[in-house]
Order: C-alpha cells, then sequence, then structure tokens
C-alpha cells in the first residue's frame, strides 16, 4: 500500500519525466541524424583550421564583397561563376588565416614609426600615392592625402569615412607584414655554383644515341591477367601520387527531360504573335514592356553595334515606329520596337560627388546634402576640394570626383565598368558645365559635366521577351516518369533498371563540395550537398529538378582527404599496372636478344624490333621525337656511357634499349653569377604559391563549405 500510493501522489512528475525523456530522446536523435549538436551552431562555422573555428559570416562578408567587385565588372553571376568567386574567396581567406599564424609565430610587425611613413608624404605606400595622385599628372600629390587628413581630425568626417579610412590601413599593415614574411623566406633560397653549372648543361648538353623499343601496345590487353600482387606493388610503389587535397564525391544519375515540347513552342508563337499586332498599336511602349515582358528592361538609348546582331542592322536602318518579330533568341520569343532615334554625344566626361543616404539619414537628406554642396561650388568653392572632403567614393574623391569618359551605354574607355543608366542619361540630356543631382542604387550624386564630344547615332529599342517554357503537362509527364523510376530503385538495382527503361546513365565524377554544376546541368547545388550527407551506393529520396530536367541519383564514389586507398584508384591505375606487367615480358624478350649480340642493329633484329637514330637531344628537355617524353629513359641515356648496349629501360611507351653515340659538351660557364641569377628568379617567382601550398598542404583543415554554401 506503501508503495502505491508513493506512486498515486508522484505519478504525474514521473509522466513528466517519462514524457520529457523521450521527447529529449526523440530530438537527440534527429540532432544526431542531421549531424547537429546541442552544444554549438554547426551553421555558424565554415571550418576549422589547425583547431581555429572559421565563422561563416565572416566568410560571407568577404564573399559578398568579392561578388559584388565582379559585378561592377559588368559581367553576370552564372551558377559556374558563383563557384568560382567562392573558391577563390575560400583560398584568399585560408591564405591568410595560415599567414597570420606564422607571422605572428615569427614576431614580424609594423611598427608606428613604419605605418606613419607608409602613409606620410616622404615614402608613401603605392596605393595611398595612387589614391591621392593628382588627375592631371597621375603623380602623387602629398597635398590632396594631408587635406583628408586634416578632414579626418576636423570633427566633419562621417563615422563610416573614418572607419573605412582605419580599415584601409588596417589592410596596408597586413599587407606589410605579409611581404615581409614572403621576403624572409624567399631571401633565404640560395643557388649555388654547382646548381648553375647542372642547370647549364642540362639545357646545353647535347647527346646522339640510337634506341630500338618494343611498345607496350604490341601485346594485347586481353592477353594479360592482372594479379592482386602486380596492384599492389605498383600502388606501394606510387602511393604518394593518390593524395587527394579535398573531400571529392562520384554519382551516377538518370536525367528526365522536361524541355518545351513542339507543341509548347507552338502555343507560345501564337501568344506572341498576338502580343507583336498589340505592341505595335502601343502609345506608351515603356509601360506595354513592363506589362508584358518577362525583362523588365529600361528603354534606353543605344549606339550601333550594342544591339544584338538580329537587331543592330535593322533598327538604325528603319523608321520610328518598326515592329519586328516574334524572333527566336537566347531560349525566348522577342519582339522589338523602334521607339525613338536622335543624334547624340559620342562621349561625356564628368566628375561627381557621391552621398550615402545609409550616413545622412535617408535619400531626401542626402539631396538636400547635394543641393547645399552645389550652391558652395556654385560660390566659387572647388569642386575637387569638396569631392575630397564630402564624397562617398573615395576612389574618385581622392581624384577630384573625376570620372572617365562614358558613352551614351554608360561603357567607359578600355573596359574599365559600367556607368548606371541613371547617371548615364542624366549626364548625356544635360548640357557642359551643368551640375546637376542624380540618385541611382550607389546614392545620390552631384555630376558635374565637364566635356561632351564627338557626334554619333542612337536609337530606343523596346523589347518584350516571352520564355520558351515547358507547359505544366510536360512538366508533369516528365515528373512522373522520373518518380516512377525512383519508386523501383532500390541499392542495388540502379544499372538494372537503367537498362530495363531504356535510359541513359550520366556520370559526374571527382566532385567537390563547392560545385555548382555538373556535366551538362547548370545550377545542381541541391544535388551536390546531397552527395556530401550521402553514403556509398544511396539513392536519394527525393527527384531533384536542375533546370528543366529531373534528376535521380546514386553515390557510387567517396573519395576522402588523404592518401586513396587501393580499392578506390585500382580503376585508374590498371592501365599502368597492365603496361608493367607487359613490361615484364617486354624486358625478357629483349633480354634474349642482347645475348650474344654486340650492337644495336643485332638487338633490334632479334627482338622483331628496329633501330631509330637521334640526334642533339637535351635533358632538361627529355623528349623522344615521334615518341613522347620519357624521362626515364632519357635520364638513363645521360647517365651512360658511349658505345655501351644499355640494359632494357622502362619507359612511358614501351620498353627501351639504347647505345650513345657521344656528347656535345657545351663551352664552359663563363658568368655562373648569371646563371645564378636566373635560377634564383625563377625560385623567387615560385615561391609565394609554394608558401601558400605548403601551409595548406600541412595545415589541418576540417571543411563545412559543402553543407553551407
Amino acid at each position: 500500500m506503501g508503495i502505491m500510493g508513493y506512486l498515486r501522489e508522484r505519478m504525474g512528475t514521473i509522466l513528466a519525466f517519462f514524457i520529457g525523456f523521450a521527447l529529449l530522446a526523440f530530438i537527440v536523435s534527429e540532432v544526431v541524424r542531421s549531424g547537429g549538436s546541442f552544444f554549438r551552431d554547426d551553421n555558424s562555422v565554415l571550418a576549422e583550421v589547425n583547431g581555429e573555428k572559421v565563422p561563416y559570416v565572416e566568410f560571407n562578408k568577404r564573399l559578398e564583397q568579392n561578388t559584388a567587385q565582379f559585378k561592377q565588372s559588368g559581367q553576370s553571376i552564372s551558377p559556374q561563376i558563383t563557384s568560382y568567386i567562392q573558391e577563390t574567396t575560400w583560398n584568399q581567406y585560408l591564405g591568410q588565416i595560415l599567414l597570420d599564424k606564422e607571422i605572428e609565430k615569427v614576431g614580424i610587425v609594423v611598427g608606428g614609426d613604419e605605418t606613419a611613413s607608409m602613409t606620410g608624404s616622404s615614402n608613401p605606400d603605392p596605393q595611398i600615392a595612387r589614391q591621392f595622385a593628382d588627375p592631371q599628372t597621375g603623380k602623387f600629390d602629398v597635398n590632396r592625402l594631408n587635406q583628408f587628413k586634416s578632414y579626418l581630425q576636423s570633427g566633419k568626417a562621417d563615422p563610416s569615412q573614418k572607419q573605412a579610412w582605419t580599415d584601409f590601413l588596417t589592410q596596408l599593415i597586413e599587407a606589410k607584414m605579409e611581404s615581409k614574411y614572403m621576403a624572409l623566406v624567399s631571401n633565404g633560397l640560395y643557388v649555388n655554383s654547382l646548381e648553375a653549372k647542372d642547370d647549364y648543361e642540362a639545357k646545353n648538353k647535347l647527346v646522339n644515341f640510337k634506341y630500338a623499343t618494343l611498345d607496350y601496345a604490341s601485346i594485347p590487353d586481353a592477353k594479360v591477367t592482372l594479379t592482386d600482387d602486380d596492384y599492389n606493388t605498383y600502388y606501394n610503389a606510387h602511393k604518394a601520387e593518390f593524395k587527394n587535397q579535398q573531400d571529392l564525391r562520384s554519382f551516377e544519375y538518370v536525367s528526365f527531360n522536361a524541355a518545351p515540347s513542339k507543341e509548347d513552342s507552338l502555343a507560345l508563337k501564337t501568344e506572341a504573335d498576338k502580343l507583336a499586332e498589340s505592341f505595335k498599336a502601343s502609345t506608351n511602349d515603356s509601360l506595354f514592356v513592363q506589362i508584358n515582358s518577362e525583362t523588365k528592361t529600361p528603354i534606353t538609348f543605344q549606339k550601333k553595334g550594342s544591339l544584338e546582331p538580329k537587331l543592330d542592322t535593322l533598327m538604325f536602318n528603319a523608321a520610328k515606329g518598326f515592329v519586328y518579330g516574334p524572333y527566336v533568341s537566347n531560349g525566348s520569343y522577342k519582339i522589338a520596337k523602334l521607339t525613338d532615334v536622335k543624334t547624340t554625344f559620342d562621349s561625356v566626361k564628368t566628375r561627381h560627388i557621391l552621398i550615402d543616404p545609409a550616413t545622412t539619414g535617408g535619400v531626401d537628406k542626402a539631396i538636400a546634402k547635394a543641393d547645399s554642396i552645389k550652391k558652395v561650388i556654385q560660390s566659387g568653392k572647388s569642386f575637387a576640394e569638396m569631392a575630397l572632403t564630402f564624397s562617398a567614393d573615395k576612389g574618385s574623391g581622392t581624384k577630384g570626383g573625376d570620372i572617365p569618359a562614358f558613352d551614351v551605354n554608360g561603357a567607359m574607355g578600355g573596359g574599365q565598368g559600367q556607368i548606371t543608366p541613371e547617371y548615364t542619361n542624366a549626364a548625356f540630356k544635360a548640357s557642359k558645365g551643368d551640375m546637376i543631382v542624380v540618385t541611382s542604387q550607389f546614392g545620390v550624386h552631384l555630376i558635374q559635366v565637364e566635356d561632351q564630344k564627338g557626334s554619333v547615332k542612337v536609337v530606343k529599342v523596346a523589347v518584350v521577351d516571352k520564355p520558351i517554357e515547358a507547359s505544366s503537362k510536360t512538366q508533369t509527364v516528365a515528373y512522373s516518369k522520373a518518380q516512377a523510376f525512383l519508386a523501383n530503385l532500390s541499392k542495388d538495382n540502379f544499372d538494372a533498371e537503367v537498362k530495363k527503361e531504356g535510359l541513359k546513365k550520366q556520370t559526374a565524377e571527382d566532385v567537390t563540395g563547392v560545385s555548382a554544376s555538373l556535366p551538362g546541368l547548370d545550377n545542381a547545388r541541391e544535388v551536390v550537398r546531397w552527395a556530401y550527407k550521402a553514403d556509398k551506393g544511396d539513392i536519394t529520396d527525393k527527384v531533384f529538378t536542375v533546370g528543366n530536367q529531373y534528376i535521380v541519383t546514386r553515390l557510387s564514389e567517396i573519395k576522402p582527404k588523404g592518401i586513396l586507398p587501393l580499392d578506390i584508384v585500382k580503376k585508374q591505375i590498371e592501365p599502368a599496372v597492365r603496361n608493367e606487367v607487359k613490361a615484364k615480358q617486354l624486358n625478357a624478350k629483349f633480354q634474349a636478344a642482347l645475348s650474344g649480340s654486340s650492337s644495336i642493329d643485332q638487338v633490334a633484329q632479334k627482338a622483331g624490333s628496329k633501330v631509330v637514330p637521334v640526334q642533339n637531344i637535351v635533358f632538361a628537355n627529355p623528349v623522344i621525337p615521334g615518341a613522347s617524353i620519357e624521362y626515364k629513359v632519357i635520364g638513363s641515356i645521360f647517365g651512360s656511357q658511349p658505345n655501351k648496349l644499355s640494359k632494357p629501360v622502362n619507359g612511358q611507351q614501351g620498353v627501351f634499349v639504347y647505345v650513345v653515340d657521344g656528347f656535345t659538351n657545351p663551352p664552359a660557364l663563363a658568368n655562373n653569377v648569371r646563371e645564378k641569377q636566373q635560377i634564383s628568379q625563377t625560385l623567387t617567382q615560385r615561391s609565394q604559391g609554394q608558401i601558400l601550398d605548403a601551409l595548406k598542404d600541412n595545415a589541418n583543415v576540417k571543411d563545412n563549405r559543402a553543407k553551407l554554401l
């Protein structure tokens, strides 16, 4: 009774405990299954480098900066470009982390006096000199630098400008420390006289020889049986070649095409024909484009060569109101209408002062500030001085606000970049000497038009586009086929089902964790993420959508970082292992031919080969004409005595026997100082990249990018 009473009194507490425990167990199992943790936020850690966590947010800041710089060059950001920027940013970031540790270990610093010198007037850093150069002469202007420093110290500077200057100085100091470290390593490189002599002879000592060869191809592959011992022997001798620098995945996939059918295209063509008639009658072309076009491109004046080829000649010879299309271009039906024609300047030269709304309390206040600055300039103040003091665009601000000349499309000369449409339109509408205030995506600009040159015919062309897309019926049919195929799969029957359904299996080999595309498939990031969470042999639990394809995948191989085991590289090394087995047979054939022979001609005749004479080969270029690069053979030749038959040598293409006719030694090295300098210069040029490679190779890096990017 005592026990029952105890349980009755505490039943609520006990049930709560067990329910709570069960929930906790369920949550733990989910966290473990998904690779998470209670004690830290895995999604915040991009990587661990030698035990130090790399925050995702810090990496992402750099990634956004690099992406923005790439966009400013006028190029579009495709999945492949995104992957390239991510990889480049990661290599830069990882290199800096490793270098910073080495710099700290060595004790390299940049002192206050050195910093003052770098940012001073007597010996400024090259970046400082470029930023504060005279726009007319291009030479460093100490007055501009001093004016900017005085402005920062006056209390008038925006906090963001002070922070930008601080960040700039920090980057200069970091770059200086890195250059000191690189110099410390490269200055330790030394080339002695013997190395100079060897290098000189390798490039200039000549050899003439004759050889006979038995090609590996002379033995059919079917007559060669490879054993486990053959594989093991080759693998152990070449193990260092199988070091994998990063995790890789290989997978097989089947795609089901959901591209637009002929019926889909015809239906869209009919719709585009009706749209073309309405476009001809339109009196508000800008509104028509905004309502009916997939791509809402602003209608701006463009010069010849700026339109797509199908339109360029037509529109510059047509009358206003001319409509062309529908026509097919870049996967869309397009209709183009000539809305205006005029003659304008070929290029406009401007300077500007950029006001950042974020630091001035909004766009209205930024416009008011620009108007105030305009009045000050009109009253006699120097535009260049006001640009240096107030412009948020420090690149042009230190040059008096100077912007390179640009054409009606906003393109600057020499491929320097692209001006925004708002800025371009305003500058071409204004007159020479005008000061105008314009708002763009970058902020509020006070623009002064300095010059307008040339004369060019320009046109305004409004374009309506309708992408040629698959109908819902086409997509449903393809998706249903993919789902049906997936439903019949198991780990063991993928190949059988592919064959049964008459499908084509494709492979994606050695895919990195940050890859964004697969062979023939763009924007396949979701598939790659799956591959890095799956186990070997796993089949996806859903149908992936990649562009106009539906994808079903199976993970076929995992290649971990480090020395790959034999079972992973077995297929890769099979041709080389087979050649080694063939080499044993061909060696035996040559050995028999060498027995009792006194000349290379006799050896060739007995072995069923022929003698080939070769002249003027140097050690530094180990190529046998008509054959291939043969490092081992040429190396053996340069270590041989003239007029002596060699033993068989296993080469790249076959087994060789040779006899050296003679060597031609070059003149004695007259100036080994010059030779040493040339070698040293080459070593120095390669050292920076090799230093970073060595640091990365020796670092313990746990890379989570495959899961987070």
